[in-house]
């Protein structure tokens, strides 16, 4: 498979062309069907992967088109090509099928109530019925995963979604489980070593090169790491940090993620069952040391990437490192990795504008929110503004109001708003709970609506929790704080997914807001930073003793031209954001450099694509997949 250059962008299919920012996928439309639920939804799921897989096996376009609506869709994760694909209309997608060098066959999946066939709702709200189901799906190379919707079309029962994702190759399974290492030689053996022994010089790399380097040592790089482990495929991963966990530890002190636990859980070592629904900051960090014990998983900390250079000859980097070690020695290292992983977080570097005047500040404080080390104590009546109005914005006001400060945030763009109850109580209820379905399962149902439907499901989610959170709302706009409901009116993720920000899920800044607890200037650009506060585009002032910039990050790949050089960044796509199809530009896939990866996302992205980003360096490392 030859590798796709994203910068040569004439005659590429339109998905891998670099574009200036993600493409404003449209809203779905759902079919009509009858709202009649079928007596035996096993024997209808049955018979139809019965049709699809010998119309596969004939390589038949026309039958398989025959077994979809018009408006159909298939979104496959690597089980059909070495891509991340979503196709529309039966004609198109039963084109793409028929015609994919990998075989494919179905099965239906009984392993459990909620994975067999039944009647549910397709649009996953229960508002048009139909029946849904999980395959199993077996390929030329491995199997995978799925879930299948199927809509009533008159009398006929056809499919409406497909989603596939390969799961392992054959072959080549993760260790884990009956496949487990033993752990011990028994008998006598000469020169025999303890675990300890080689778990040290594993870690050291003695004598031996890494196949894959990871740069950055939080939830991308290091479930990355742990995929990579258990399909064999060794793998380094260095910080810059004294510790790992230390890219959390050293964000500002009151941080605390606003996620619920169900939808956090990292591979292999889920947390446990008394973590707390929302988990601060620094517990975040200690589990990440102990996700590294206990998987055995190789990270350096105190260590530098000096230089990298990649060759195109022999598909190897040239990378040298410099490490600190505990005794505070240092050492420098050159190795050569096949394959390079970017997980520096999920944006690039920080996004620090530069003002007239900022030179001239006076005060205690200016700075990037990435820098903030939280509000001190014993401030009353000192001034504090924050310019920015997402999570980071918020969450540093309501610090800063805490220890006394009076407060201001700078809103120059509307925020979409969601209270945290309305996520874990609407937004994820059913799919990540205490109740809800295996972590995995719940992974493979999000994924399976194809984008057009996921934007279409989160309108009306959308909806749903604004009315839940109807108070805040109005009472955010009587104050001049400005809201929006995301892209399309389709809410928080799909702003998180387009632009990687511009959203706040509210843990309690919002009332601060409300109350005039926490003042908003709304509006207005800055036009200069005085030496005691701010002064705005319409003339006014505001005074400060401190200021914070939470006005995010830039793209991933401007951290690559930092990382890697200009020769690097010049080759891969912009990170992020959506591509015509509705699947994600450039991260956990081919970057358009060969032997060079993005990884990231929040922890239950990095949970569901380090298994695709794993598989596919796999793919490589054993020549199943070629660039």
């Amino acid at each position: 498979m030859a590798v796709i250059d994203v910068a040569a962008q004439p005659g590429l299919p339109s998905r891998y062309r670099v574009v200036p920012g993600s493409c404003d996928i449209p809203i779905g439309v759902l079919p009509k069907t009858s709202t009649t639920a079928p007596e035996k939804p096993e024997d209808i799921a049955s018979s139809l992967i019965e049709k699809v897989n010998s119309s596969i096996a004939k390589k038949d376009a026309a039958a398989l088109a025959s077994l979809f609506i018009d408006n159909s869709y298939w979104r496959d994760h690597l089980c059909l090509s070495w891509e991340f694909r979503t196709l529309k209309g039966a004609q198109a997608l039963s084109k793409f099928v028929v015609e994919s060098p990998s075989a494919i066959k179905f099965e239906l999946d009984h392993s459990s109530p909620f994975k067999a066939p039944h009647n549910g709702p397709i649009d996953a709200l229960g508002e048009v019925n139909g029946i849904e189901f999980f395959i199993k799906v077996t390929t030329a190379f491995g199997n995978g995963r799925g879930l299948v919707r199927l809509a009533q079309e008159g009398e006929e029962w056809k499919i409406f979604t497909v989603f596939t994702t390969l799961h392992e190759m054959t072959s080549h399974e993760e260790l884990i489980n009956g496949r487990r290492p033993v752990g011990v030689q028994h008998g006598a053996h000469q020169g025999r070593t303890n675990w300890q022994d080689r778990r040290t010089a594993d870690e050291n790399y003695e004598g031996k090169d890494p196949a894959v380097l990871i740069v950055g040592a939080g939830q991308g790089g290091l479930t990355a790491a742990a995929r990579l482990k258990m399909l064999n495929v060794d793998t380094l991963v260095i910080d810059q940090e004294d510790r790992i966990g230390d890219s959390w530890r050293h964000r500002y002190h009151q941080l605390v993620l606003h996620d619920p636990v169900w939808y956090d859980h990292m591979p292999y070592l889920p947390f446990p069952p008394n973590w707390p629904i929302f988990t601060p900051k620094d517990k975040l960090a200690e589990f990440f040391e102990s996700y590294v014990k206990l998987l055995e998983l190789n990270v350096w900390v105190r260590t530098e990437l000096k230089s990298s250079s990649w060759d195109e000859k022999a598909k190897q980097w040239t990378v040298v490192l410099q490490r600190t070690k505990a005794d505070a020695s240092t050492e420098t290292r050159t190795f050569h990795p096949r394959h390079v992983i970017q997980a520096t977080g999920h944006s690039g570097k920080k996004n620090l504008p530069t003002f007239k005047g900022m030179e001239n500040f006076q005060g205690d404080q200016i700075c990037h929110s990435s820098e903030f080390p939280g509000a001190k104590e014993g401030q009353k009546g000192k001034k504090a503004i924050v310019v920015g109005s997402c999570n980071s914005g918020h969450d540093i006001a309501q610090d800063y109001y805490e220890k006394g400060y009076d407060v201001t945030m700078v809103q120059r763009s509307a925020t979409c708003v969601v209270s945290s109850n309305s996520i874990t109580e609407i937004a994820l209820k059913g799919l990540y709970d205490e109740a809800a379905p295996p972590t995995e399962d719940a992974d493979t149902y999000l994924m399976s609506l194809p984008l057009e439907m996921f934007k279409l499901q989160q309108t009306k989610i959308t909806k749903a929790v604004n009315q839940n959170d109807a108070k805040t709302l109005e009472g955010l706009a009587k104050v001049g704080f400005q809201v929006d409901r995301g892209p399309m009116e389709a809410g928080l993720l799909l702003k998180y997914f387009q632009r990687g920000g511009g959203y706040y899920i509210d843990v309690g800044g919002s009332q601060l807001i409300v109350d005039g607890k926490v003042k908003v200037k709304q509006g207005q650009e800055i036009s200069e930073i005085l030496a005691n506060g701010i002064r705005f585009a319409d003339g006014s002032e505001l005074e400060a003793d401190e200021i914070v910039f939470a006005t995010g990050y830039q793209n991933m790949r401007t951290q690559a031209r930092i990382i890697f050089g200009d020769e690097v960044a010049d080759r891969v796509g912009d990170v992020w954001g959506l591509n015509a199809e509705g699947e994600f530009r450039t991260i956990w896939q081919r970057s358009g450099h060969p032997g060079f990866w993005f990884m990231g996302g929040n922890l239950s992205l990095c949970r569901y694509y380090s298994r695709l980003l794993a598989l596919q360096i796999k793919a490589l490392e054993e020549g199943i997949a070629t660039y």
